[in-house]
């Protein structure tokens, strides 16, 4: 079978598992025939069906989400490992990066960067990606998650820029940074979630407590310590998370702000300190 025809039908398959089954299955087929996608899109008439992507196929039907299955995500600038250890990084968390870009534009770019809950290391190594004469820390209270930032370092030429650390949080952090950036689990306990989150993705980086504000609670009274004087701090959060999240912000004494995502839906804490 040509590889374009196994694209077609695979994409049917998937219509009732993926948002993307087109994108999902030229993805696979690429991963199994060992090219970029831009590549198999150009030889797609060209090429026979990958050996492998019949397999690869059957788990993506039972639910594993396609960066688990070829082990890597783009984000931002980069393409990262994935493993079932991290949250496998999403578009939407590019919110952070283009607000910090915003933030700086037209001064100096910060020159050291936190990021709290590292897990694959994406924000961090955006961020370093950016601006090339800072430093950072990725922060996570998971050694497995922690082993995947660091080969994700290595990947990207960043090691000598980017270290990492156990922790919870701030806790163990002892410096102020200019830039500090977070993704931490924001879903009520309980939620049910679709398969290929709740079943492939960490749950220690998903959830947080009844109303999915634990992780802000832990954070936001350290906070001040850590955040430089003209410094900022950007956290993802859930669309219907703005006003109480900002809320715990804001009684330590932050002036914060609610950012939007591309679809329009508040996904971003920007906090600073009051002037």
């Amino acid at each position: 079978m040509k590889a374009a025809d196994a694209i077609r039908d695979a994409a049917a398959r998937l219509a009732d598992v993926s948002d993307t089954p087109r994108l999902d299955a030229e993805l696979l087929m690429a991963h199994a025939a060992g090219i970029s996608r831009e590549d198999l899109i150009l030889r797609l008439r060209d090429i026979d069906m990958a050996e492998g992507f019949a397999a690869l196929l059957d788990r993506r039907l039972s639910h594993e989400p396609v960066a688990q299955i070829i082990g890597t995500r783009d984000f931002w600038t980069l393409t990262l490992r994935v493993t079932p250890d991290v949250l496998t990084p999403r578009p939407d968390t590019e919110t952070l990066i283009e607000a910090a870009v915003d933030h700086w534009q037209g001064r100096a770019g910060p020159r050291r960067i936190l990021d709290l809950g590292t897990g694959s290391g994406a924000l961090l190594l955006a961020a370093l990606d950016i601006w090339p004469e800072a430093t950072g820390l990725g922060v996570d209270i998971s050694e497995p998650a922690l082993a995947v930032a660091r080969d994700n370092a290595q990947r990207c030429g960043m090691v000598d820029r980017a270290s990492f650390q156990c922790g919870s949080w701030l806790g163990g952090v002892n410096e102020a940074f200019d830039l500090i950036l977070a993704n931490p689990p924001y879903i009520c306990t309980g939620i049910a979630l679709p398969k290929d989150v709740a079943d492939f993705e960490p749950a220690g980086a998903l959830f947080a407590g009844p109303d999915g504000l634990d992780a802000y609670r832990l954070i936001a009274p350290h906070l001040a310590d850590h955040l430089g004087a003209n410094g900022v701090a950007l956290f993802e959060i859930g669309y219907d998370q703005g006003e109480s999240a900002r809320a715990l912000f804001e009684r330590e004494g932050f002036a914060v702000s609610v950012l939007p995502d591309l679809g329009g839906r508040a996904r971003c804490l920007k906090i600073v300190h009051l002037r």
